[in-house]
């Protein structure tokens, strides 16, 4: 239980640190070093004031020093851009040529499965993307948790067959974590796909501590802290700030939104759905004012949107990676074309609701 508390009392100081260095108004870093200063110079005499009996507000000081650090360090030595990784630009392009060479029987079904699988996004049409974004699904084109999560799960089930033994489940986790790694280089490492791949990792180590517990804010504070130690820039991407942002609308509001539907019997289908609907609202509420702050828009049918646009896209990816796979190609291919096809009428449909 310390260790957990550790955590999370060194992500929020340090992370807030990493705010404060890396996020400065334009043309005023000489009233921001000043303000900043001084707040840290308060902060400092209010510590050295409260007595050696109490060290709890200096480490937090500390920690919160240490993010100032890592952001300024990362703003005066930005990373270079080491070029990427052949082995994974190879396997990228053959995957977009399996993808060619599938055979699907709408030309769209291919390119909305490069962009939903591989980032590949310069094939969609421009109605296309409109539906998408005008229908509140942008999310679904931006490689995310979600897309990584599907790959996951399918390594896991997969997997499955090596047995529960502990060596068994060692050698699991390595080829769910190494296959998992290998797409998040092979398309780019998105802020959001490596956010997702640290939770990942983080739950995975959890799981093989024994006796202890995996805690969902433990691990959000983990990722935070450690995405923010190597490239503290991240914090102005949109994508990092809303991926954050919707994992922590589920860790906070979803649990509770969800115990509101009362117990029953053991197999209900309809909590299946209030379950989609509490991650939906909690998602939401947490990333709407930033939306709206950077474009001020709302998606009025979010919640119809991510109901039948969920489904639809996993369902579609799945069939469509068995047809890659060739598991079933015959009617994997029909499937992956019906559901690709199903998915943009529907997103075209509500985006033309007024």
């Amino acid at each position: 239980m310390v260790v957990e508390k550790d955590i999370v009392a060194i992500s929020i100081p340090f992370s807030a640190g990493v705010v404060m260095a890396v996020i400065r108004p334009p043309g005023g870093d000489a009233l921001w070093a000043v303000a900043a200063g001084g707040c840290l110079a308060a902060a400092w005499l209010f510590c050295s004031l409260g007595g050696r009996g109490d060290r709890t507000a200096t480490v937090l000081l500390l920690y919160l020093l240490l993010g100032v650090l890592s952001g300024l360090a990362g703003s005066l030595f930005p990373a270079v851009s080491a070029g990427g990784w052949p082995p994974a630009e190879r396997a990228l392009g053959t995957l977009l040529r399996r993808i060619d060479a599938a055979g699907f029987a709408h030309s769209s079904t291919a390119t909305l499965l490069k962009a939903l699988l591989a980032g590949q996004r310069n094939g969609l049409d421009r109605a296309t993307e409109e539906a998408f974004r005008a229908a509140g699904a942008s999310h679904l084109l931006a490689l995310s948790g979600l897309h990584l999560g599907i790959l996951y799960g399918i390594l896991q089930r997969g997997l499955a067959v090596l047995g529960r033994s502990r060596t068994a489940l060692l050698a699991r986790s390595a080829a769910a974590l190494a296959v998992s790694f290998f797409y998040l280089i092979m398309t780019g490492a998105s802020p959001s796909l490596v956010r997702a791949f640290l939770f990942i990792l983080f739950h995975e180590l959890s799981r093989h501590m024994p006796g202890r517990r995996v805690r969902p804010q433990n691990v959000f504070c983990a990722a935070l802290t450690l995405q923010l130690a190597v490239t503290p820039a991240v914090v102005r991407s949109l994508g990092f700030q809303l991926s954050y942002l919707a994992m922590l609308g589920i860790i906070v509001l979803f649990p509770r939104i969800e115990a509101w539907y009362p117990a029953g019997v053991r197999f209900d289908p309809f909590r299946r759905i209030w379950s989609a609907v509490a991650i939906a609202v909690s998602c939401q509420a947490f990333t709407a004012p930033l939306v709206w702050i950077r474009f001020h828009t709302f998606p009025k049918y979010f919640l119809l949107t991510n109901l039948a646009a969920l489904p639809l896209t996993e369902g579609f990816l799945l069939s469509a990676l068995a047809t890659l796979c060739g598991i079933g190609p015959a009617g994997t291919k029909k499937l992956a074309d019906l559901l690709g096809q199903s998915l943009i009428s529907l997103l075209e449909a509500i985006a033309a609701t007024p």
